[in-house]
């Protein structure tokens, strides 16, 4: 009687780490072009990004690289009224779907309208407390439901997230509610420091969808045609009504958890290596990218020379932008704020203005 029942999920897969695809004849020449010069220039970003930490240019930052096939496939299928609710680690994601450079260098450079969603594109803030994404994700959805609203919220965090009450209280709600939601974890083998299988004694993440009655699916997050072809019939099922769907997306973390981690004191770091070598999302793209005739190296190197030129030059921009008044921190607290905000709003006012450092 007593027996322990696991799922199967096997790991769904398209393209291989040679390039090779059987059905190469069902993705539009265009759409392959398109997401590997996204994965190209968010990678581009990304270790722009995390030198500008280095030389102490932002604040702790949160590198993604390795995860660019499960980020980019996954925002490829949304439509522009679909929601996105982010985590720390998704920047690439928001981009394709809408964000503006100039507001993720806000963000981590501490300007408090680098928290804002940016006007008329449908992203939540970017969520630093874990998993807390997934309730908004869920709560926004419903209210998408009884509005009669078309729009699925998406909802992205790591597996360190599945340990956290709010991820398994979301998908309860969205799954009795049939809320148009989906969950998609990039399952980057870390929560920080601990490794997955410290994490938790089920064999997959997708197969927790079992519990909750939902739709899941386990997909090899490094291949981006793989990734954007679960998406796509997971968007489509929670827009026709079916109810949330759990994704998780298996790929690595090359490097650390965020700019404060050194990965080194708890992670082998030949294994991160070879996955680098042998599983390197960018890399098995550009194999069929170039096999197929859609790309020679010149273009790649005239792309990557102005991707990096209009970061350059946004980079300019904003840093000769003050950072905002911490006063303004009070400004979207709530639509009208009460007395006793307006009050605290009031005194640090005149503790700013007594250490000069307020500014009209």
């Amino acid at each position: 009687m007593l027996e322990k029942q696991t799922p199967s999920f096997p790991l769904f897969q398209i393209l291989d780490v040679e390039g090779n695809c059987d059905c190469l004849h069902e993705f539009d020449r265009g759409l392959l072009l398109h997401m590997y010069q996204w994965m190209l220039r968010s990678r581009e970003y990304d270790i722009r990004l995390l030198k500008m930490q280095r030389q102490g240019r932002i604040g702790t930052y949160a590198p993604f690289k390795g995860q660019e096939a499960a980020q980019i496939g996954s925002a490829f299928p949304l439509e522009k009224q679909d929601w996105i609710f982010p985590s720390y680690r998704d920047i690439a994601a928001c981009m394709v779907h809408g964000m503006p450079l100039s507001q993720v260098l806000k963000f981590v450079k501490g300007y408090f309208e680098g928290g804002k969603s940016p006007d008329g594109i449908p992203i939540f803030p970017i969520q630093i407390i874990i998993a807390a994404q997934t309730l908004h994700a869920a709560g926004c959805a419903l209210a998408a439901k009884l509005k009669g609203e078309k729009s699925v919220s998406v909802c992205y965090f790591g597996d360190g997230a599945t340990s956290q009450g709010d991820f398994h209280e979301a998908l309860n709600f969205a799954s009795v509610y049939k809320a148009p939601v989906v969950f998609f974890c990039q399952n980057n083998q870390w929560a920080i420091s601990v490794p997955l299988a410290r994490q938790m004694a089920s064999e997959t993440i997708a197969q927790k969808a079992v519990a909750y009655g939902i739709k899941g699916v386990r997909v090899d997050g490094n291949d981006v045609l793989a990734v954007y072809q679960v998406m796509k019939e997971a968007v489509e099922s929670a827009r026709r009504g079916e109810g949330p769907v759990l994704i998780e997306a298996v790929t690595c973390r090359i490097g650390p958890h965020t700019t404060s981690d050194d990965p080194a004191k708890y992670r082998n770091q030949k294994e991160v290596e070879a996955f680098a070598m042998q599983k390197d999302p960018l890399t098995r793209m550009k194999k069929l990218i170039f096999k197929e005739g859609l790309w020679t190296e010149e273009e790649e190197q005239q792309f990557l020379k102005q991707a990096n030129s209009e970061m350059t030059a946004i980079v300019a921009e904003i840093e000769k932008t003050n950072p905002t008044s911490p006063d303004e921190t009070f400004n979207h607290v709530y639509a009208s704020p009460g007395a006793l905000l307006a009050e605290q709003q009031q005194d640090l006012k005149h503790l700013l203005k007594q250490k000069g450092a307020f500014r009209q």
